[in-house]
């Protein structure tokens, strides 16, 4: 897929769920100009079922964070399977994943060009490559720039660019373009676009 095509591909995604899930201003301005889903003009939308309203909030997240349904599917089936509350435990494994630690930690603008940063390898972990985008960050890992001028040039311009509050369980050396993971987030810290327990109800029918 071409990027004009991914493009118009995301637009729809943002226009259909009403809400821009990517964090990228041009798809405010687009809900600004086009506030309506796609192929929906003159036809009134019926009052969405439960069924309905729990597969949006799903779409929401799973888009929000690049994953594939079988991707997200499987954080959730971990998820449920950890001690705890099953909605924190999900969203707590989804802000662990690489490519969400780079995008908070300001390396990257969004989550797709963290994503793609991962896969290019251009991000270490702990002094290692590592170019798996799920791979999970945990508490003292360090994440910071494979020691190569184009790569540590790509990530100091972003930095500097993405004036974005790091969180408090993140670390940021601005200076030498590293980051590391303090502690778990707690759930009151993970900001969120979906109601995390309709997600729950829809994958335990």
């Amino acid at each position: 897929m071409s990027r004009t095509s991914a493009k118009k591909a995301k637009g729809k995604i943002v226009r259909r769920l009403g809400l821009n899930i990517y964090g990228n201003q041009k798809f405010d301005r687009l809900l600004e100009k086009r506030p309506t889903p796609p192929g929906m003009h003159t036809r009134r939308r019926g009052r969405p079922s439960e069924y309905g309203l729990q597969l949006v909030e799903k779409q929401k997240l799973r888009f929000c964070y690049g994953m594939t349904e079988r991707q997200f599917r499987t954080l959730f089936a971990k998820a449920k399977n950890m001690k705890g509350i099953t909605g924190y435990n999900m969203l707590m494994l989804l802000e662990r994943r690489l490519d969400n630690v780079v995008y908070r930690l300001g390396m990257a603008s969004t989550r797709s060009q963290a994503r793609q940063m991962v896969k290019h390898g251009h991000i270490l972990m702990n002094g290692h490559k590592a170019t798996i985008p799920s791979q999970l960050v945990s508490v003292d890992d360090r994440i910071s720039v494979k020691d190569k001028k184009s790569s540590k040039g790509i990530v100091s311009d972003l930095l500097e660019a993405n004036h974005r509050d790091v969180p408090s369980w993140l670390a940021l050396d601005l200076k030498a373009a590293e980051g590391l993971m303090v502690r778990i987030p707690e759930r009151e810290e993970i900001p969120t676009i979906a109601d995390e327990q309709l997600i729950v109800e829809f994958y335990s029918k």
